[in-house]
């Protein structure tokens, strides 16, 4: 009995130990015809079914919180929550041009203006920009928002849901991939963002009192400012430099600059500062997390100046959405926000450098 036709052959490998074998090495053939890869290869087969464990032990988690998952549009006229420029389509029956998202954010706070305390999505969101091995177009993001709690609830919450997946995925706390020992059984290393950058390049705080003292610390570093306008674009630019290769084992960093981060509240003792935290695992960023802003008013002036910018040519800054604004007016709860990258805490896990490994169809080029 025939259950299917088979006309092409299955790539026939290298010959190993006197023989031959099947299997893929090519990575671009694997990325591109995945079916091949998983049926040639049984680690990758292994890695992607478990990404699709992971996922949906981050569900269970946060079902288990009492966090309420919900679904947002994709198609949105004003694409906000990130500084990244968007993909833009047509609505043909409404005769106007659509964004794809960008990130979760807007709407999941405006359910929560609705009332819902404990909100979650997973779902793709969409940025146009550059490919690398850390970065894909379209990706899987998770976000969810708490009302009534501040950042370090949103630090117990990242912790505990590594932790779980740790122990539901990979058997304990302790996972071992790519040559490190990740021990997400204890608390998180918590080290400010100014602090780290000055134990690893000696560039004081007050360096970044003004663009012009922040532009001569970096160029005194070897980094090209010609193209810096912001303080906070500088400070991050060294923290990714220098800091960021060195956060092994998980990490928050903490106290990001204002003008890099629109949605997130000041720091009461620094205005030039956020209540906000990135989680950093085996050198790659995974959690991005602020006490949110809620005041209306603070909210309006931040997206003011960021329209200034995207008015200057600067395609990545927040658009103003008076939709968004409205709701704020209508009264938003304090709250924590956090994101993480699922494709990045996949690769985390995996010990993988590269982010098409956790993706069952990355986007490539298209073919010659």
């Amino acid at each position: 009995c025939v259950l299917a036709k088979c006309l092409e052959p299955l790539p026939l490998g290298k010959e190993k130990d006197g023989k031959q074998w099947y299997g893929l090495e090519d990575r671009e053939i694997r990325y591109r015809h995945r079916h091949l890869d998983m049926i040639c290869n049984r680690e990758a087969f292994d890695l992607l079914v478990t990404r699709c464990r992971m996922n949906s032990q981050v569900r269970r988690f946060l079902d288990d919180e009492g966090f309420l998952e919900v679904e947002t549009p994709v198609l949105q006229y004003e694409a906000g929550g990130a500084a990244a420029r968007p993909f833009v389509t047509h609505h043909n029956e409404m005769h106007t041009d659509m964004k794809l998202r960008i990130s979760l954010e807007l709407y999941l706070k405006r359910l929560m203006i609705g009332g819902i305390d404990k909100v979650y999505e997973v779902g793709r969101v969409f940025r146009n920009e550059g490919l690398s091995t850390r970065h894909l177009p379209e990706f899987t993001l998770l976000e969810l928002y708490q009302a009534y709690v501040q950042l370090e609830d949103m630090m117990d919450v990242t912790e505990r849901l590594f932790r779980h997946v740790a122990v539901t995925c990979f058997g304990g706390p302790i996972v071992k991939a790519g040559g490190h020992e990740l021990d997400f059984g204890r608390p998180w290393q918590r080290i400010s963002l100014l602090e780290g950058i000055e134990e690893r390049t000696g560039v004081k705080p007050e360096a970044f009192d003004s663009l012009e003292s922040a532009k001569t610390a970096g160029t005194s570093l070897g980094l090209d400012m010609s193209e810096e306008t912001l303080i906070g674009g500088i400070m991050e630019k060294l923290m990714e430099r220098f800091v960021q290769p060195h956060l092994i084992q998980p990490t928050f960093l903490t106290g990001y600059p204002l003008d890099t981060s629109p949605l997130a509240k000041k720091m009461p003792d620094d205005p030039r500062l956020v209540r906000r935290f990135e989680g950093f695992v085996a050198a790659q960023e995974v959690a991005n997390a602020f006490s949110e802003l809620n005041d209306p008013m603070d909210q309006r002036e931040r997206l003011t100046v960021q329209a200034a910018q995207r008015g200057a040519g600067d395609e990545a800054s927040h658009p103003m959405d008076e939709e968004f604004l409205y709701a704020m007016e209508c009264g938003m709860p304090p709250a924590g926000g956090l994101g993480i990258g699922m494709d990045r805490m996949a690769m985390v896990f995996a010990g993988t450098q590269a982010i098409r490994d956790v993706v069952f169809f990355p986007t490539l080029r298209p073919e010659d």
